[in-house]
């Protein structure tokens, strides 16, 4: 019994040793989630992204055909299957979040592709917008600055939100009665100076 003794008083002071350092590590602050800057790869194509979409608005801007709009947006979409996710430097949180923004962004453009009117197809462009806006800011991209503006007259007054590389209003929803329509709600640069 007597050998026993030492063993069980080492035990009881290991534990003890336990707890304190559970406590201490319940009393730190939440750490966010952090991510480095993004790899060349990953950057080059999500520049392709954009690039798309910005032809795509464009061809809305100046009220084109479906047929160059379907082009345009299978364009867009063959660019966001390819975004090389497994480069992008971040939490594993992250990652996934931005691959439910990818593939929401490729299902909607899917949608547009089969809307029969220019009013639905602008619709669909509409929640290609805004879960590419998302998408944006979930990636942290930052090779260049993107404008966020909105039009409080888009479909009937609901207003709507579109990207922009630029402070110019182009409004893609209502261009031929109001192409100027709109204020920048906010802009993401997040590019190191």
């Amino acid at each position: 019994m007597k050998r026993y003794i030492p063993v069980l008083f080492l035990l009881v002071l290991a534990s003890c040793g336990n707890k304190d350092q559970k406590a201490q590590s319940d009393n730190r602050p939440d750490v966010a989630l952090t991510k480095s800057a993004n790899s060349a790869a990953f950057n080059q194509s999500f520049s392709k992204i954009l690039a798309d979409y910005y032809a795509m608005k464009d061809h809305f801007v100046a009220e084109s055909d479906s047929g160059s709009l379907n082009q345009s947006a299978k364009t867009l979409k063959i660019s966001i299957d390819s975004l090389p996710l497994a480069e992008l430097k971040a939490d594993s949180v992250l990652v996934s979040t931005a691959k439910s923004f990818t593939e929401g962004i490729s299902s909607e453009l899917i949608g547009l592709i089969g809307e029969p009117t220019i009013e639905a197809k602008r619709r669909s462009f509409q929640m290609v917008s805004d879960q590419l806006y998302d998408l944006i800011r979930t990636v942290q991209y930052d090779q260049a600055v993107i404008f966020h503006p909105y039009c409080p007259m888009a479909f009937n007054d609901q207003g709507a939100y579109w990207l922009s590389n630029s402070r110019e209003i182009k409004n893609p929803y209502v261009p031929k009665k109001m192409i100027t329509c709109g204020d920048i709600k906010d802009s993401i640069d997040l590019r190191k100076r």
